[in-house]
């Protein structure tokens, strides 16, 4: 970890790693691609504050997406990638637009993205996977990713079985010469020092930058999310991890709710019904999804589940409803206890890992020399 300083001002110096010098950004601090909360607005705030923001697009048509991206390249000039989960209906099409539009960056997971790569890297563009495990570690470079992001177990949404501790120096030290973003258990300037010693190169913080002033999402959720006290608020325990909310293992806020959702997955018939609804609320053809139902019912299944679970992550994160909806969230929760602007945010992680590092390699040259 190396950093200079580049003006007069007060600003974090420029923090130097692999993946800031394949991305061409400022810090090692990544925002993921998160639904409904990783839009135009938030996604430019990141890029402009040094870091790279990843603009989510599962909720998008093709033309929503063309749209989102023009509308962040006339709010930045920085680097700004956009996420596809390929196993969803409508990802193959946002992949082709990203492709169309020379997106610098595209983050693929759940599927094989050779021939997004092969294309991608015709105009110099990179390639992130994202991965749970040296398996899909192994794939993915293999389909022509530049970097991985791998997701410990901390993490919101569909993180891995392993932590993140255990996760990013196998993953590292396995494949020493792929620079590695830490996704799961970041969120401030310590956690980001600790990843950088682990064998990463750059942190993903969704949560965190979920908590944001320019986040859209909804602020009745950041206040509940910002609340750091052991009676009543958020902290690092007050999560769910488990697949049958949404068919793939999740983790989510704790609520009644979603303790609800979790006991047991919902009928079959029910999940189709509520896929199909999601389907059409998100412009996504029935045609697109029927076929996929019949011949691959396994995976189908799994993403219509993943549909049927739609209604109720929007009502959280869109409409701020906290009883009856449901929240992605990390355990990095319980380091968060405000809702500050992006800008002050990434300058005060940086200054923090600094110093945090600082302090870390003092202690280990004062012991050496005793």
């Amino acid at each position: 970890l190396t950093y200079s300083y580049t003006s007069s001002t007060m600003a974090a110096p420029a923090i130097r790693t692999r993946i800031t010098s394949l991305f061409g950004c400022k810090y090692p601090l990544i925002l993921p691609g998160m639904s409904w909360i990783s839009d135009p607005t938030l996604v430019s705030a990141v890029s402009n504050a040094g870091g790279v923001g990843i603009l989510a697009t599962g909720p998008l048509s093709a033309d929503e997406t063309r749209n989102a991206i023009r509308t962040i390249r006339s709010n930045t000039d920085k680097p700004f990638g956009i996420g596809t989960t390929l196993l969803m209906p409508g990802a193959e099409s946002n992949a082709k637009v990203a492709i169309e539009e020379q997106v610098p960056i595209i983050n693929i997971s759940l599927g094989k993205g050779d021939w997004i790569a092969e294309r991608v890297h015709e105009y110099n563009g990179k390639i992130l996977a994202t991965v749970t495990n040296a398996k899909h570690a192994q794939s993915a470079i293999d389909s022509g990713a530049d970097a991985l992001m791998l997701t410990g177990h901390e993490a919101a949404a569909h993180g891995g079985d392993v932590t993140s501790l255990v996760l990013i120096p196998c993953i590292s030290k396995r494949f020493p010469d792929v620079p590695i973003v830490a996704a799961g258990g970041f969120a401030d300037g310590r956690t980001l020092s600790a990843a950088i010693a682990l064998g990463a190169d750059a942190v993903a913080m969704g949560s965190r930058f979920a908590a944001t002033k320019e986040s859209s999402l909804a602020h009745q959720m950041k206040e509940i999310i910002a609340n750091p006290e052991l009676s009543g608020g958020s902290t690092e325990s007050d999560t769910i991890y488990g697949k049958n909310f949404d068919g793939i293992p999740a983790r989510v806020l704790k609520s009644a709710e979603s303790w609800r959702l979790n006991k047991k997955p919902a009928s079959l018939p029910l999940v189709i019904y509520r896929a199909f609804n999601a389907a059409q609320k998100m412009n996504i053809p029935l045609y697109k999804v029927i076929p996929g139902l019949i011949t691959q019912f396994d995976k189908m299944y799994m993403v219509a589940q993943f549909g049927a679970a739609t209604e109720s992550l929007m009502k959280a994160t869109v409409d701020g409803n906290y009883d009856e909806g449901v929240q992605f969230i990390g355990q990095s929760q319980g380091l968060i206890e405000d809702i500050p602007a992006v800008d002050d945010l990434v300058q005060r992680i940086i200054l923090e890992a600094i110093e945090t590092s600082s302090q870390t390699f003092e202690t280990f040259s004062d012991n050496r020399m005793t």
